[in-house]
Formats: structure tokens, C-alpha cells, sequence
């Protein structure tokens, strides 16, 4: 089965389209994939649309610009995919798994909002969508993430790593999936990831983001403000846990310089990563690490990750599309819905049993 799959992430930065091949078990090939990045104007609206889900906490009606931003949100995929299916080896798809773009998430509540349309999806693009994707596992206590996992397992089969390997993907939140020397599956959202950084630059008025690490590379951690920002009761939970980006707030770092701050958030985001060791149920040297998501562009994040982990690899190291996971993830994840197959696990999400998962929209 030939799938598209889309990712937009709490990033912001744009919708993520991958074709995949795949029968929801292994992964037979790979088709074009392509970044197609939010306009300012649109990007405004998405962060007010995220905005006012944090302000509301989903309560009370549904905030207004809601209905603008789904209206970017399918301009956008529907172009992705437009532009996708142009290139000369996109081929024909047959099916599209659609995330949508989280504006909340608070699983103790079995609450999580990603907007955007599958209906209309289905009708623009004459391919049967799947989405809703998280709202099963959310129902039966899961905690609706991370839901790559079982992705995660097959490429690293696909790729022939060997065990015990660990996907570390470094997001707005940071997670990882940890697949044991027999073949077990755990995972868990790990912490802040990029979420923390890019919100500083923003909010200091010098950025998107810490182009290439520069800011964190000329600054100075502190830290008792890492041992502070640890000290939160998230990182002594245990079992599956997830979080919202806006999860840990930016006080911490508020009497330091861009430079400082830079570099001391970055280095909470990898000491978040060295703490889930202590879950993983294996020796921590025999850990192999694949990095993937934007955080494997910023080397200063890297070197502390080898300094601190060890063996530590880019995804593109090893044939992986880095960049594109997450939307190939969603490839996966919709191939398997349709066939009825489990999309998250206790392992995984902390759902009482596996769990099929997504509904599948035919405009």
C-alpha cells in the first residue's frame, strides 16, 4: 500500500508530507517527501489559535479562531500533498494518515485537540483519510502519546539495528522509544526537546529558533537552573507519561542572557534524556541512540547527547529520513488502522491493552 502521511508539529515550522510503503507491518519502500513551511500570516494564526486552547484549557465553548486556523491548516496539506504528488516518482496513493495540529494536550483529562478537517481532506485529495488517531487510547486511559513507536519498531527492522536501540526524537517535546534486547517496546515523552529554546528566541525578539545551535554554543549553563528545572515531579514519574510543549514555563531562565539561557536549556532538555535511562530496564552503555527530529540540527545539543549518552547516532546516518519520521510515522499508523491492527500498546502509552485506533474519513 502506497500512504501519504502528514506531520505539523508544536513547532510551527510547516506540514511534513511523506509517501511510504508499506502493509502496516514492514516497511517496503519509500516515495518522495517534502516540508512545506506556514507563512508568517499563517503561522500567526496557528500560535493564536494555540494560544487561546491554553487560555480556555478546554474548557467552555470552543475559542473562535479555531475555525481559521483549520481553514490554514487544510490550505496547507492540501498544497503539500499537491506539490508531492507532482514529483515524478510520488506515484499513486491510495490512503492518507492525517495527525492534524495539536493546539492542547492533557491526557490526565483524556483530552487532546488537533485541528484540521480529514473530511475535507478526503474530498480535496479523492483519497479515503484517516485521523483521530489518538482519541481511542485517550478514551481507555492511555495517554494518546507518543504513537510512533510501533513505527519506530519496524524502520529500526527495516534499517537492521541492532538491540537494544532507542529512537530519541527531539521535537518541541522530546521522546523516545526503547526497544529492548527482545524486542519489547516501551516509550514515553521524555521532556522540553526544542519547545523551551524556540519559545526564548521568540520571546526575546532574536529568532525562531537557535539556528544551528549558535546561541547555546557562545552561552554558559547554569547549572542550578537545570538541577531547579529537574527537579520537577515529571521526571520521577514512571511508565508511560507524555506532555504538553507548554508544560515547563521560561521563569527559570528569565535573569539570564540569550547566550546563557540558550545554552542551560539545552542542556536541560539532554539531562531530561539521561534521567529516562533509569526506565529503559537495560545496562545503559549497551544503548544504541538514534537521534532524529530538528534537535539532531543543532550540534551543541548532539555533542552534549554523546558526551552523555554515548553512542549516539543521526537517523541520517543510518538511511533514515530524519526529517520526514514522524510523517512517514503517520503513513504507518494509518495502514495499520485500516486493517485493524494495534497502534499503541501499555508500553507505549500506558493504555490498558493494545489498541486500534483512528477513523477513517471518505469525504
Amino acid at each position: 500500500m502506497r500512504v501519504l502521511g502528514y506531520m505539523s508539529g508544536t513547532s510551527l515550522d510547516g506540514v511534513d508530507a511523506a509517501i511510504l510503503e508499506t502493509d502496516g507491518e514492514g516497511v517496503t519502500g519509500f516515495g518522495p517527501a517534502l516540508m512545506l513551511p506556514f507563512g508568517a500570516e499563517e503561522r500567526r494564526v496557528l500560535v493564536q489559535a494555540t494560544e487561546d486552547a491554553i487560555a480556555s484549557d478546554g474548557h467552555g465553548p470552543r475559542p473562535a479562531s479555531f475555525a481559521e486556523a483549520e481553514r490554514v491548516i487544510h490550505d496547507v496539506h492540501v498544497r503539500a500533498a499537491r506539490e508531492l504528488l507532482a514529483q515524478p516518482d510520488a506515484g499513486t496513493i491510495e490512503l492518507v494518515g492525517f495527525h492534524g495540529q495539536t493546539v492542547l494536550h492533557r491526557p490526565e483529562r483524556k483530552l487532546s485537540i488537533q485541528l484540521g478537517d480529514p473530511d475535507a481532506l478526503a474530498v480535496a485529495l479523492g483519497v479515503p483519510v484517516v485521523a483521530d488517531l489518538r482519541q481511542a487510547d485517550l478514551a481507555a486511559g492511555g495517554q494518546g502519546a507518543p504513537l510512533a513507536p510501533i513505527y519506530h519498531a519496524a524502520l529500526a527492522d527495516w534499517a537492521g539495528c541492532a538491540r537494544p536501540v532507542a529512537f530519541l526524537n527531539i521535537g518541541g517535546v522530546a521522546n523516545v522509544t526503547a526497544i529492548a534486547r527482545d524486542g519489547s517496546v516501551a516509550a514515553f515523552d521524555v521532556g522540553p526537546g526544542n519547545g523551551l529554546i524556540d519559545q526564548l528566541v521568540q520571546a526575546r525578539g532574536i529568532g525562531r529558533y537557535d539556528e544551528g545551535g549558535r546561541l547555546a554554543a557562545a552561552g554558559t549553563v547554569d547549572r542550578g537552573v537545570v538541577a531547579r528545572l529537574m527537579a520537577s515531579p515529571y521526571f520521577t514519574r514512571t511508565g508511560a507519561k507524555s506532555l504538553d510543549r507548554y508544560d515547563f514555563p521560561l521563569d527559570a531562565v528569565a535573569g539570564l542572557s540569550d547566550a546563557d539561557a540558550a545554552a542551560t536549556l539545552t542542556a536541560f532538555t539532554v539531562a531530561a534524556v539521561v534521567a529516562c535511562r533509569a526506565q529503559l530496564g537495560e545496562a545503559a552503555a549497551d544503548w544504541h541512540w538514534i537521534v532524529c527530529g530538528g534537535g539532531r540540527h543543532n550540534p551543541v545539543m548532539m555533542a552534549m547527547l554523546a558526551d552523555a549518552l554515548g553512542r549516539v547516532d543521526s537517523s541520517d546516518t543510518l538511511g533514515m529520513r530524519g526529517d520526514f519520521i514522524e510523517a512517514e510515522a503517520f503513513a504507518y499508523l494509518a495502514a495499520r488502522s485500516v486493517r485493524g491492527l494495534a497502534i499503541s500498546f501499555p508500553g507505549t502509552t500506558g493504555a490498558p491493552e493494545a489498541m486500534t485506533g483512528g477513523v477513517t474519513y471518505r469525504g
